[in-house]
């Protein structure tokens, strides 16, 4: 069964989505650009006019909000619950007060400019504390407390992943793969020998690939990439652990999980980074095939993931 991929760069992402009906492939792009675009107006931190950032939600008032952004939040709320805290989408002010307040491209250059509002906000509440739990959603009604901001990024993305490939499948008929940034999901037919999916460490360090087929996800978690410098010039990521405000301990440099939903696998790959030492214990204990990379380069395979050794070509 042939396929056809188009690839392109999103949210400063590599984006990409792969048909086995070669005759959709530019109808399928367009639709995954449309969820894209969808996603983004509802929720990215960095447009002034992003749903999310609406001056009623700010200030904490019940606002009614979209279905897609009602469907980014029960995520990001559900990725709480299942992770018992450790993917928690509070901690957006945690991310500002770090100087993460702009997109990545924006960061790379020091004297790009920094809204005043941002700068502001990242004093007064770079020790502030929240949680999920502040969180409410009621029928189209979202309330967050005066003082949180919401990050949704550690779900978005995967969430969109399901979300286009879903309707992908469902418009066109084809299989297809879809793929932001290392997370991805897979819908209906599938090529001869699966999906192969090329897990990349970065330069010098293990490489797997695993075929899968049918509807799965699969997402990356990784330190290794989404970094910055802060204002003191210390060298940051993106992932935060809820508990500590700051960036998670670096002991698991990739963590790559395997299941029905690309939400599912990215909420474990999450959590295991931001617990540490416990990673492990807590990603074996979802019996989601994962494959952990520590900082040293150490390769521990949980829940069936086959080893490298094993790995197609």
């Amino acid at each position: 069964m042939a396929t056809e991929t188009a690839a392109w760069t999103v949210w400063g992402l590599d984006a990409s989505v792969t048909v086995t009906d070669p005759s959709v492939l530019d109808d399928a792009r367009a639709i995954v650009e449309t969820v894209l675009d969808d996603v983004d107006r509802a929720c990215s931190r960095f447009r002034d006019d992003a749903e999310v950032s609406a001056s009623s939600i700010r200030r904490g008032r019940p606002t009614p909000i979209s279905p897609m952004l009602a469907t980014l939040v029960d995520a990001a709320l559900d990725a709480a619950r299942a992770s018992h805290g450790a993917v928690d989408p509070t901690v957006g002010h945690r991310l500002v007060a770090l100087g993460y307040d702009r997109d990545l491209e924006s960061l790379a250059d020091p004297a790009g400019p920094v809204d005043p509002a941002r700068r502001f906000e990242r004093s007064r509440f770079a020790a502030h504390r929240a949680h999920a739990g502040m969180v409410r959603r009621q029928g189209d009604l979202l309330t967050v407390p005066e003082g949180v901001l919401l990050d949704l990024g550690a779900t978005a993305k995967a969430v969109a992943a399901d979300l286009a490939a879903d309707v992908v499948a469902a418009r066109t008929g084809s299989g297809v793969l879809v793929e932001l940034g290392g997370d991805i999901a897979t819908r209906g037919a599938h090529p001869a020998g699966g999906w192969q999916i090329l897990v990349d460490d970065g330069p010098g360090r293990p490489r797997a690939q695993i075929a899968v087929t049918g509807d799965c996800g699969v997402a990356t978690s990784s330190t290794l990439h989404r970094r910055w410098r802060d204002a003191d010039g210390v060298d940051r990521h993106h992932i935060i652990d809820p508990r500590t405000g700051m960036p998670a301990e670096e002991l698991w440099v990739t963590v790559t999980v395997a299941a029905r939903r690309c939400v599912d696998a990215n909420t474990a790959s999450t959590a295991c980074i931001v617990d540490g030492r416990d990673g492990a214990d807590v990603v074996a204990s979802t019996g989601l095939p994962a494959r952990l990379v520590s900082a040293e380069g150490v390769v521990t395979v949980l829940g069936g993931w086959p080893e490298d050794c094993e790995l197609a070509a």
